[in-house]
């Protein structure tokens, strides 16, 4: 994998290219940034870079044998780490190597892709991810055998706020005493979700959202996109590469979720002094509890930036919106000025409390019917 195919963050593929080409490579690094932002794909570079002795920035020249390994993500000094769950195959206590094949194919076929991304790629239906104690027996094994080239052994941990309690204390131990030539390297987008000690022990690495220029340019340049489009795509991706290739190529997977943000907001503005309205955003709360878990956090995700949208349109940063409604009838402008600085702060609280509560598996029927009256109130609130 050639860094330069990597969108944006020259200063930090410089940076551990200079670090690892000095021998600086220290044994545990957390990788931060959104989907989107290729932290996943650094992680498997970098790795590739040091595992095959590498020698520039094209990801080359060293041995040609185990370069060839990683364009399958099948070096067997390379070692990954991700969340799963049961499945039909899998009945009890999953982990990461039972998937593998699949993980392969993932990386494969979208090396931008988010948590949700592989979450529909194993079918999670209305279950959660996570990273069990099962992974972390796993990795000691691993790591407790020889390097199988006399180098480093890699561990690629894959959304490591996913681990449980039990799998982030055994990991734990083993950042406190790493065995020689070892590196482990963890991403998640949410670095307040990991334990405090396992950051501690961590060389941190923030990896911004993309700039347009970069994502425009890689558009152009490796999907033959004309550059008005470009751009064009570019700013509405947001910093994120995942969504502008699902842009580009016509991939629409919040087409659904604009639907449902639009009944319920109308459901919420006839309630108000109109009681039978309420059976309305009862009727919305069954269907959306009727979906799995994690498609009802990313949907209530989706709301929290309409809203941050509809707010920016309502004061007038329009550089700074770019939806567009598909629905008949709706129209942002009209919708703003609901949305304003008296009440986005508890519209923003009372949407992160809803998703706090499905992560730990509150009745989804009850927490969307309290989210939906709550709304009604909050958008006539003057």
């Amino acid at each position: 994998m050639l860094f330069q195919e990597i969108v944006g963050h020259d200063h930090i593929k410089n940076h551990l290219l200079t670090s690892a080409s000095h021998g600086r490579i220290p044994h545990a690094q957390l990788f931060v940034g959104a989907e989107g932002t290729g932290v996943l794909r650094t992680a498997i570079a970098y790795a590739q870079y040091i595992l095959c002795t590498n020698q520039d920035f094209e990801n080359t020249g060293g041995n040609e044998a185990c370069n060839l390994k990683f364009e399958h993500f099948a070096h067997p000094d390379l070692h990954f780490v991700y969340p799963t769950v049961t499945t039909e195959e899998v009945k009890s206590k999953p982990k990461s190597l039972d998937f593998l094949p699949l993980w392969r194919e993932f990386l494969a076929e979208k090396p931008y892709g988010g948590l949700f991304d592989w979450y529909d790629k194993l079918g999670v239906g209305n279950k959660q991810g996570e990273i069990r104690v099962e992974d972390a027996s796993e990795i000691l094994k691993s790591l407790a055998l020889k390097s199988y080239e006399g180098g480093y052994k890699i561990l690629i941990i894959w959304m490591a706020d996913k681990m449980n309690v039990a799998a982030s204390n055994k990991l734990l131990k083993l950042l406190e005493e790493p065995t020689d030539k070892t590196l482990f390297i963890l991403t998640t987008e949410n670095e307040e979700d990991l334990l405090q000690t396992i950051r501690s022990r961590c060389q941190v690495v923030h990896f911004p959202k993309l700039s347009e220029a970069s994502i425009a340019k890689h558009l152009m340049t490796y999907e033959g996109v004309e550059e008005k489009q470009a751009q064009k795509l570019a700013h509405k991706a947001q910093g994120n590469y995942n969504k502008a290739l699902q842009l580009c190529h016509q991939i629409n997977e919040d087409a659904p979720f604009e639907q449902w943000f639009v009944t319920w907001v109308r459901a919420a503005f006839r309630a108000k002094g109109n009681a039978s309205a309420i059976q309305d955003l009862i009727a919305w709360s069954e269907d959306i509890a009727k979906l799995g878990r994690e498609n009802q956090k990313k949907f209530l995700n989706f709301c929290i930036e309409m809203f941050r949208q509809a707010l920016l349109q309502n004061y007038q940063a329009d550089k700074m919106v770019f939806y567009e409604s598909s629905i008949q009838g709706f129209d942002l402008k009209k919708f703003s000025p609901y949305i304003t600085g008296n009440n986005i702060q508890e519209i923003y609280k009372e949407l992160n409390d809803a998703i706090y509560h499905i992560e730990r598996n509150g009745n989804a029927k009850i927490i969307l019917t309290d989210l939906s009256i709550k709304l009604t109130r909050l958008i006539h609130k003057n």
